[in-house]
Order: C-alpha cells, then structure tokens, then sequence
C-alpha cells in the first residue's frame, strides 16, 4: 500500500485510564473505562473515537459511490455501534454495526450503494474477516 497519510497519536498514563493526543494537538482526550466496564466513564474510550472514525470513513466511501452511480445521497447519514467483549480465547473481540440512513433513494438502491461502499472503505477493509460489521439500511 502506498500511504496518502498516516494519522500519529501517542496514550500515556494507564492505557484505558490515560491520556490521547494526535501529533498535531487536534485531539487531546482523557480516557476512561467506560461505566459498564466497572469504569468511571468520566472521559472518552477507543470503541467510541472507532465508532467515530468508522462511521465517518464509511460515509464518505458512501458518498464516493453514490456519486459515481449518480445517486442522490443528500441527507445521508451513518451510525455506528462498536460493541467490546469476551472471546471464547480469553481475549477481547469487537463487534460493529452500521446504520444507514439514504432518504432520497429506494431501499434496493440503498442497499446496493452500502454494500459497494463496504467494499471500499477502509475500515471494512481493515476488519473484514476480522470483526463481525452487520450492515443495516433504513428507510428513515
């Protein structure tokens, strides 16, 4: 893979109970484990800002597609839901799911432009095969 960019980010104190930063100073977080982990909940924690980046990453694969079949995607919208649990191994698994909004467009269209761009965005790229992501199109 040829890089266009590489993002840079460094966590310091206790991991899940610490400090993000982007090298550029953009984002500047604390981080806590959430209140349903046994957490204080009192700051963000990584299956949100992957909630964040997926969600977005995933609707600009949307728009790219759409614009390419000439598809009306204005106000489109994408949700996602980034579950973290136990694995049969003793690790720790994810589990995504994608909500998507296309108002202007029928339901098979809809479909159609989320599987193409689940295709091609990079983070269904990343985790295919990796993390269970369970597309679902609404007709909101």
């Amino acid at each position: 893979m040829k890089a266009l960019y590489t993002a840079e980010a460094l966590t310091t104190g206790d991991g899940r109970n610490g400090h993000a930063r982007t090298a550029d100073g953009l984002l500047d977080l604390k981080l806590s484990i959430p209140k349903e982990m046994g957490g204080s909940g009192e700051g963000t924690n990584p299956e949100q800002l992957f909630a964040i980046g997926y969600a977005a990453c995933f609707h600009s694969a949307l728009r790219a597609v759409a614009r390419q079949e000439k598809a009306d995607v204005s106000d489109s919208a994408v949700g996602a839901r980034v579950s973290i649990g136990n694995l049969d191994n003793g690790g720790f698994g994810l589990a995504v799911e994608l909500e998507i909004t296309l108002p202007n467009v029928d339901h098979a269209t809809a479909e159609l432009l989320t599987e193409k761009a689940h295709q091609v965005c990079p983070y269904s790229n990343a985790t295919r095969g990796n993390v269970d992501v369970n597309l679902v199109v609404t007709d909101d």
